[in-house]
């Protein structure tokens, strides 16, 4: 989590209650800049989950299960064995590049809110950066759920405006003459940043370099 105002998120679930458990939405949001209305919102979900539960609307082991899924299965894990295989495979990060949703089908991934993908790759000259100036579009099959400051209004704002800045309260001082990019996600297009492989990590496998492989390097406020 960055530094200051970035740190700062609000978190609710949308249910449907007529949906079937695996159809439960979980979205964040940010809308206040304290701690104390982040745990008062909190405990209201709370309250309203277990209101959902009594009521026998929600299945509290599904939206365990979901929200499991999403974090480490569907989330991250599947984005970093992408990169280790672009890393160590040229063929297949040329088709990456080419065709992000085609490649990544080849790992078995893929789904709602990657059908579009766009992957960009960072290099020594050039480093990317995704936002969602409007929400939170985000490339839910690789990435997995969306971090909370992501969707913060100060996030999206300022990543355009100030992108260096950002990427310095995140910790990633790059150099004066790195260009930096910022592309803005939508409903019909998401972005994943491939990062640089990192120095001396020739001898490392696939499944060693994807250990290397954090989701704040593929959306771009982190070097890895």
């Amino acid at each position: 989590m960055p530094r200051g105002i970035y740190s700062h998120a609000l978190t609710c679930i949308n249910i449907n209650k007529k949906a079937r458990p695996m159809e439960i939405l979980v979205t964040m949001h940010d809308h206040h800049p304290h701690d104390h209305e982040e745990a008062s919102l909190s405990l209201r979900v709370k309250a309203l989950e277990q209101v959902l539960v009594a009521k026998g609307l929600v299945d509290p082991d599904a939206l365990d299960a979901f929200i499991q899924l999403f974090e480490n299965k569907i989330g991250p894990r599947n984005g970093a064995a992408v990169v280790a295989k672009a890393w160590t495979d040229p063929a297949f990060k040329a088709r990456l590049l080419e065709n992000g949703p085609s490649a990544i089908a080849e790992l078995g991934y893929g789904g709602l809110q990657g059908e579009n993908l766009v992957v960009l790759e960072n290099t020594p000259q050039t480093h990317n950066v995704i936002v969602c100036t409007l929400c939170s579009c985000y490339p839910w099959p690789v990435l997995g759920l969306p971090p909370r400051w992501y969707k913060s209004a100060p996030y999206r704002s300022s990543v355009v405006k100030e992108p260096r800045k950002v990427l310095a309260e995140f910790g990633t001082d790059l150099a004066a003459d790195v260009k930096i990019r910022v592309w803005d996600s939508s409903a019909e297009i998401r972005y994943m940043v491939l990062p640089e492989r990192p120095a001396n990590t020739d001898g490392l496998s696939e499944t060693d370099l994807a250990a290397l492989v954090t989701r704040d390097g593929m959306i771009g406020v982190a070097k890895l």
